[in-house]
């Protein structure tokens, strides 16, 4: 079975920083998309970015652009969202996910597409 654990989630303040991480148990990891999503108390899981399996292309939703980067790590089965400029709004629970099929060509931003949804992790931002 499939796992993603999400882990580096916390309290900050409005303007710090965090850096979740997105580990995989899965051998394949290197041919499968990763993406980050959110979902705010009250509020529907939101789209936050995604990257390719090759890493060499990334999507980003309009209100994290400029702020944070996603990345990947193939050797390691390990995704990365750092966070910078963060604000209280940006409040969620983080989860991640890799894409249903293999060696897309395009990054896919609809939560249907993920599959292994991670239990997730706690971001806060105080203003």
């Amino acid at each position: 079975q499939v796992q993603l654990v999400e882990s580096g989630g916390g309290l900050v303040q409005a303007g710090g920083s965090l850096r979740l991480s997105c580990a995989a148990s899965e051998r394949m990891f290197s041919i499968y998309d990763i993406v980050w999503f959110r979902q705010a108390p009250g509020k529907e899981r939101e789209f936050v970015t995604a990257i390719s399996w090759s890493g060499r292309n990334t999507y980003y939703a309009d209100f994290v652009k400029g702020r944070f980067t996603i990345s990947r790590d193939n050797a390691k089965n390990t995704a990365y969202l750092q966070m910078n400029s963060l604000k209280p709004e940006d409040t969620a629970v983080y989860f991640c996910a890799r894409s249903r099929t293999s060696l897309r060509k395009e990054i896919g931003r609809d939560e249907g597409e993920y599959i292994y949804w991670g239990q997730g992790t706690q971001v806060t931002v105080s203003s």
